[in-house]
């Protein structure tokens, strides 16, 4: 099964990490992730805070690219890009005159019926048709972990059909049951990280993600898990800093779906390339790999 794929601008540099365990996920589970061509940035935060025409225009770009491609879904990791082009999409679909203008300057025009579909669902999809669970032959049940949404993969700026429970989302919580984990529940999963606030308000951003930390530490958890390559950065590379300031004494691994995932389908640490987090994983899924990746019954 061959899927149009999105990866943005994240995933070619600060977590290209997960672009790579996408590409290997994926083919295990039988689909092929055909990067869209000549794609452009998704506008993400800053086109929305400059100009509306831009943010509409540029994501509008990438979708006429993945539709001339003749497939009929585009799935895309980064909860921002999936956010700001299933937005793009929905909105030019109720604003014919702006898709009209938009449409003129693009090479290859917004048409026809096409999905957006963020990781979740496509991975979702998998567990239905019985193939993750074929896959995944073993439980890393050492993992005891919370699941980490943020705020840009269930709310949107205007009416827009949701994928999921907006303020208790469950797709991560799904397939991590479904390979024999028990995530824990918290209070802080759509919290907001502070995003690019880390950048020009950091102080305002560490403090967010000192909360969300406190949290996972005081249920239990041993590790994160998340989608979203912006909360991924965050949570893992400022980890020292805010834990330190806010006298958090505990050190959580933040892990992409992809990387649990991927274990669960029997995938080698450096197979994973699970040495690159700034907070160390290795420890742990090592520690996977020797004694706690029960084989499924």
């Amino acid at each position: 099964m061959d899927i149009a794929y999105y990866p943005g601008c994240s995933l070619k540099q600060s977590s290209s990490l997960y672009d790579h365990q996408n590409r290997l996920i994926f083919e295990r589970l039988g689909i092929h992730l055909r990067e869209i061509d000549d794609w452009n940035c998704c506008g993400a935060t800053s086109a929305g805070k400059t100009d509306d025409f831009l943010a509409m225009a540029m994501p509008a770009r990438n979708l006429g690219i993945a539709m001339s491609t003749g497939l009929k879904e585009m799935v895309i990791p980064c909860s921002a890009c999936y956010s700001r082009t299933l937005v793009a999409q929905k909105y030019l679909d109720h604003h014919e005159d702006l898709k009209e203008e938009i449409n003129s300057g693009l090479a290859q025009k917004i048409k026809g019926e096409f999905k957006v579909s963020s990781i979740l669902e496509v991975l979702l999809k998998t567990l239905e048709t019985g193939t993750l669970l074929e896959k995944a032959v073993k439980k890393p049940s050492l993992l005891k972990p919370v699941c980490y949404y943020g705020c840009m993969m269930t709310r949107f700026p205007f009416d827009v059909p949701v994928p999921d429970d907006a303020e208790n989302p469950q797709g991560m919580e799904t397939l991590l049951k479904a390979i024999g984990l028990q995530p824990i529940d918290w209070n802080y999963k759509t919290n907001c990280c502070g995003a690019s606030a880390a950048v020009n308000e950091p102080e305002t951003a560490m403090n967010l993600m000192g909360k969300i930390m406190k949290d996972a530490v005081s249920m239990g958890a041993n590790c994160m898990v998340v989608t979203c390559p912006m909360c991924q950065l965050n949570l893992d590379a400022h980890q020292n800093t805010f834990c330190r300031d806010q006298g958090i004494m505990e050190r959580l691994p933040v892990l992409f779906i992809t990387e649990v995932l991927g274990m669960a389908m029997n995938f080698s640490v450096e197979d994973l390339q699970i040495d690159r987090h700034f907070v160390d994983a290795t420890g742990l899924f090592r520690e996977l790999e020797e004694t706690g990746a029960e084989k499924k019954s």
